[in-house]
């Protein structure tokens, strides 16, 4: 049985010290920061004036502002001897070996014989941080490689000594997926270890790109290493003015002469251009301009050869607008890689040297290709890693490239050994839909944009397919024909949930407006639909887990509200985001944030149940979003019974087996209960709020029309006085607010700009 770590000490509250001690604090462990002492009397005003900038950081650090409170703040010279009852200490100091061994040989005779020890720097030998440490210590002493964000990055890099017990890096290995939600991977000791070799080989060569005799421009360069091959929309230099140019130089310089057996070492060659940027002060974004510079509304960007910032010019790359627009990844690098223009030629050049210089890299940094993809797509945001993008184009036409344009090839690569790319196998708490869904069998009803899909020991899972995971016309009309499946067949229950980056958006909004231009009938049809849908998966008589992560808004928050049962990932979004383009829930979203007030209030009397309506009208007006599933709980959209994982890849197995033990202990639905609204007294206290914002300046004179309707509905109409109501006459408020409110001018312009520029338009 492998133990969880409970309590944890981080010494150095840098940028990463502190969002590494930030995020074992979302994990629920006691952590202690500690830093040097200041030169004052106030010793620890270091460590406090670097948390409290560190709280302030977008996007936040912790899931919730009460998250924070789980991490006392020291300094080496008074508070060193928390760390002699702490189970893991994390040494997070500057980059310098001499500080970091002196360091941790005061540590080694601070904490307990069992406290697990490593190291976060990502430029120095793990080894040689070990060095002069008994036997035990360096038993438990490893790196462990957080990326930046740590709460955001997926990737955690765990780096083994020769000396690192094989106990100590299973445990590692467990509690860093389980309880961290991180993709771990088992990298060698060798510089830069795996997601910065290579990640940094391909920045470099798309810069030294800038320069080189094929003409391609910043933008150009920008666009083919960006989302239409997979890869984050900052792409290169966009990506490289985000991290700094100076880091950039700072890493280059030290990876440089520590890889003298690098077949491609040239590459980490700081080009002249970007010498001149570093030295002129030109470091990217914290300096206001690095290869682009914003200058008023336009996005400028450097000439690599006068170094004036310019407007952007034309590109010239050919098809590629109908390229991106190929929606299936694979086939969008595919193509891209037969197309003979411009732009083809360059990504069959830059891929073909990023797959060569990954091939080479084993195995020398892993013995294991899949190490690499997962390692890009977790640290790196990649959507395909270098040796499935290799799969994807065909390796005997790659192999037959790469010789083709003179291009070193290890000898390892060959037909034979294709089975040592293998994927590792999926862990038993991994379902992966990809893989039932290659299954014919387990398909067992679809339409165009949903399906009903067998995970196995009677339990089903609803899946989305629309764009955005919208709950679209055939996802509603879906939903009733699986639940019927659902409820007169041999199954436990079942999970709703999907692979997209995000659960649901919501409801269809193109799809509304095209409705609503038939007359209201249409539109009213479809709200008494989605209502008694959201009715009807409350009280299904067997168990429904919702399986959530990213974003649930609007019509999909609603959805979540109305599962009776939650397994949430830990980076989930959700709220009721409607007033954003001028509307109220009208799916039950405002009847279930009423329930929620009532149950909160200690008893049934106004006075106790109007804080948490406040808070309830606060949350829906503002259209707020909860930064994390944990913060979802505290504004009511999650039930504090909610399954909370921090691993995402976990939620459909674990939603699975909550279906399981339901239906073992014998499924009870939940109860029709009636709702203590508080009528026209409590609304008169709504609007008064929505009228000193707007005095204010803080909303428009349509956002208070909007809350001034949002009051009326969640404190129950025409009511002179409290009163209990059944949720059926809250749902009619909600279908009587929401008709009129879709026909105004100003909603309707609002729809129109979310649809155009997926922005809010404040009118």
């Amino acid at each position: 049985m492998l133990k969880p770590f409970r309590t944890a000490a981080v010494l150095g509250a840098g940028v990463m010290g502190t969002q590494i001690a930030a995020h074992l604090a979302n994990a629920g462990l006691t952590v202690y920061l500690l830093d040097i002492p200041a030169k004052n009397e106030h010793k620890n005003k270091l460590v406090e004036t670097a948390f409290k900038k560190a709280k302030k950081q977008s996007p936040p650090i912790f899931f919730t502002d009460k998250t924070a409170h789980r991490i006392t703040l020291g300094n080496f010279d008074e508070h060193f001897h928390y760390l002699t009852d702490v189970d893991w200490v994390i040494e997070a100091v500057v980059e310098n070996l001499t500080i970091k061994q002196q360091l941790l040989a005061r540590v080694e005779h601070t904490i307990r014989d069992d406290t697990i020890v490593s190291t976060n720097t990502s430029g120095l030998p793990i080894h040689n941080i070990a060095q002069g440490h008994s036997d035990s210590f360096r038993n438990r002493f490893l790196g462990t490689h957080f990326f930046n964000p740590p709460r955001y990055l997926k990737l955690l890099e765990l780096i083994p000594t020769p000396d690192t017990s094989p106990e100590v890096l299973e445990r590692m290995q467990w509690f860093a997926s389980l309880y961290l939600g991180k993709g771990v991977v088992i990298a060698k000791d060798t510089p830069n270890f795996i997601g910065n070799r290579i990640g940094m080989y391909a920045m470099m060569l798309a810069i030294k790109a800038l320069t080189d005799s094929g003409g391609y421009t910043i933008e150009e360069i920008d666009t083919l290493t960006g989302t239409i091959v997979g890869r984050p929309k900052s792409a290169t230099f966009r990506t490289v003015d985000l991290v700094g140019l100076d880091t950039l130089v700072y890493v280059a310089k030290n990876l440089y002469p520590a890889i003298s057996q690098d077949e491609s070492r040239d590459m980490f060659d700081i080009p002249p251009l970007l010498n001149q940027l570093v030295e002129t002060g030109t470091l990217g974004a914290k300096t206001g301009q690095g290869f682009y510079k914003k200058q008023g509304k336009e996005i400028l960007s450097i000439n690599p050869v006068t170094l004036v910032y310019e407007s952007a010019q034309p590109m010239n790359l050919g098809n590629i607008e109908a390229i991106a627009k190929i929606p299936d990844l694979a086939q969008r690098l595919q193509a891209l890689y037969q197309d003979q223009s411009r732009a083809g030629k360059f990504f069959q050049q830059f891929i073909l040297k990023v797959l060569a210089y990954s091939a080479h890299r084993i195995p020398e940094i892993t013995d294991n290709p899949a190490d690499i993809d997962r390692a890009m797509r977790w640290g790196f945001g990649w959507e395909l890693g270098p040796f499935e993008i290799w799969h994807v184009l065909g390796f005997e036409t790659v192999l037959a490239d790469m010789k083709a344009n003179g291009i070193s090839i290890p000898d390892w690569i060959n037909s034979a050994n294709r089975d040592r790319w293998g994927h590792p196998s999926h862990r038993i708490d991994d379902i992966k839909l990809s893989v039932i869904k290659s299954d014919p069998k387990r398909t067992l009803w679809e339409n165009s944009e949903a399906a009903l899909l067998d995970l196995g020991d009677g339990v089903a899972l609803y899946e989305f397919r629309s764009k955005g995971n919208t709950l679209s016309l055939k996802v509603i009309d879906g939903f009733t024909h699986i639940l019927d499946m659902i409820e007169t067949g041999d199954f436990r229950g079942l999970v709703i949930g999907n692979e997209g980056v995000n659960f649901s958006a919501g409801a269809n909004l193109a799809e509304m407006g095209m409705l609503a231009q038939s007359g209201i009938e249409p539109v009213v049809n479809l709200i008494v639909t989605f209502q008694s849908l959201l009715q009807r998966i409350h009280y299904f008589p067997k168990p429904i887990v919702a399986a959530i992560h990213g974003r649930a808004l609007a019509g999909g928050c609603e959805l979540v509200m109305a599962c009776p049962h939650i397994v949430a990932a830990a980076e989930t979004y959700i709220g009721l985001v409607e007033l954003a383009v001028g509307l109220i829930p009208g799916a039950g979203g405002i009847m279930r944030m009423a329930t929620w007030a009532a149950n909160r209030a200690a008893t049934e009397s106004a006075h106790h149940i109007q804080p948490f309506l406040t808070q309830a009208f606060t949350t829906i007006g503002m259209a707020k979003v909860s930064k994390s599933a944990y913060e979802a709980q505290e504004l009511g959209f999650l039930p504090a019974t909610a399954k909370i994982v921090m691993n995402a890849d976990n939620r459909l197995y674990i939603a699975k087996q909550e279906v399981i033990c339901l239906d073992k202990i014998g499924y009870i639905p939940p109860h029709h209960n009636l709702i203590m609204v508080l009528g026209r007294p409590a609304r008169a206290i709504l609007e008064h709020a929505a009228y000193v914002m707007g005095k204010g300046g803080y909303i428009t004179e349509y956002d208070r029309y909007l809350a001034n309707r949002l009051a009326y509905v969640i404190t129950g109409g025409e009511l002179s006085a409290p009163s209990l109501v059944n949720e059926d006459y809250l749902l009619q408020l909600e279908r009587d607010m929401f008709i009129p409110l879709l026909q105004q001018p100003q909603t309707q312009q609002r729809i129109a700009h979310m649809l155009k520029t997926k922005k809010p338009l404040r009118n």
